[in-house]
């Protein structure tokens, strides 16, 4: 049985996509025949909520306690990780700081190792972890980029050397298939309240689209990071009214709130700090309960709507776009919608993973 240790900078239960990309990874590699270990932080105070979910887990994770001090947190990790890399065939890197271990490691021991890269690991503020990270990239036998995009951003490596292997989804509860006859659509974005996320730029575009659709809706879904810059910008615009907060919700109550509403709009930006959208998994979470979505071009979300079929790519900051866009699906809904749920197919973890034991029995 092939040994894989899996350094992450993220896992569940704790959000975040990085960890959700980690964790289906693991279970898929145990499921098909790899003794799988994990090396991860422990997020909560006392790791009683990690304690219980990797309980449950057929795979082993080793959590590093977060210390205040977080340069000994990083010690350890390295401490640990080395141990386990010993006995460990192959090594999977995920994550900014992982990607250094990764790289650490393999100077220390030679090992097959691979890089899975996000997006925003390549592209820091900070020149000298930017060159780390160029460095460290060098050293890993096989780079997966989970998006075409994400590839560009180190086109400077060997091509032969980069593999796009875009993000997978499962959808965990039953789908009970809606019947929608509403008078006014619903626009729906979900993940965390974030300036990379992008909410803020359909509430600037809300003014617009209100006039066109004056009992238009837009619901706001995820951890609500920066929620009050949004409604102050929403009363700013004078359209509060139209932007309801759901907050952080459970799996069921999301999929709901995807049911009722008629298109899934993303339109991330890249933040000054690096901060960029690697891929856009929630869209095809969406687009399986068959709701089209518009999204933003010159990030991931490129390889995630497939332009004209299971949505629309726009421009940002271009509201008549977004109106074009919107009048394009709602004129013609049942065919986007149906595309979308096909479309959706092509992205199910059972798919993408198979493209990763590809990579794995090469190697």
């Amino acid at each position: 049985m092939t040994k894989v240790l899996i350094v992450s900078s993220e896992f569940p239960p704790q959000p975040g996509g990085i960890g959700n990309h980690a964790f289906n990874l693991a279970k898929g590699l145990q499921e098909n025949g790899y003794d799988v270990k994990l090396v991860c932080d422990r997020r909560s105070k006392n790791g009683n909520e990690e304690f219980l979910f990797d309980a449950d887990l057929d795979f082993q994770v080793v959590r590093i306690n977060r210390e205040q001090f977080i340069l000994k947190s990083y010690i350890k990790r390295i401490k640990v990780a080395f141990s386990l890399a010993k006995n460990s065939e192959i090594i999977i890197c995920s994550g900014k700081f992982s990607l250094w271990l990764g790289a650490f490691l393999s100077v220390l021991q030679t090992k097959k190792n691979i890089a899975i890269i996000h997006g925003s690991e390549v592209l820091l503020s900070n020149y000298f972890l930017r060159k780390l990270t160029d460095f460290s990239l060098k050293r890993f036998k096989v780079i997966i980029a989970v998006s075409n995009y994400t590839k560009s951003l180190i086109s400077k490596l060997s091509t032969e050397k980069v593999v796009v292997i875009p993000n997978g989804f499962n959808v965990e509860v039953e789908i009970k298939k809606p019947v929608k006859n509403k008078p006014l659509p619903i626009l729906i974005t979900v993940g965390n309240l974030t300036q990379r996320k992008g909410q803020h730029n359909i509430i600037n575009a809300l003014p617009t689209l209100l006039k066109k659709y004056p009992d238009l809706k837009y619901y706001i879904v995820g951890i609500p990071t920066e929620k009050p810059r949004l409604e102050k910008l929403a009363l700013h615009l004078k359209v509060e009214s139209a932007v309801v907060f759901f907050g952080k919700v459970s799996e069921q109550e999301k999929i709901a709130l995807l049911q009722q509403s008629d298109v899934f709009v993303m339109l991330s930006e890249t933040t000054n700090r690096g901060d960029v959208e690697g891929f856009g998994i929630a869209i095809l979470e969406a687009n399986a309960v068959g709701v089209p979505a518009i999204g933003a071009l010159h990030c991931g979300i490129e390889d995630a709507i497939n332009d004209g079929v299971s949505g629309k790519l726009i421009n940002l900051n271009t509201p008549i776009e977004l109106l074009e866009s919107l009048d394009e699906i709602l004129g013609n809904y049942e065919m986007y919608s149906k595309a979308a749920e096909v479309w959706s197919r092509n992205f199910t973890w059972e798919k993408i993973l198979d493209k990763y034991l590809e990579v794995l029995r090469k190697i």
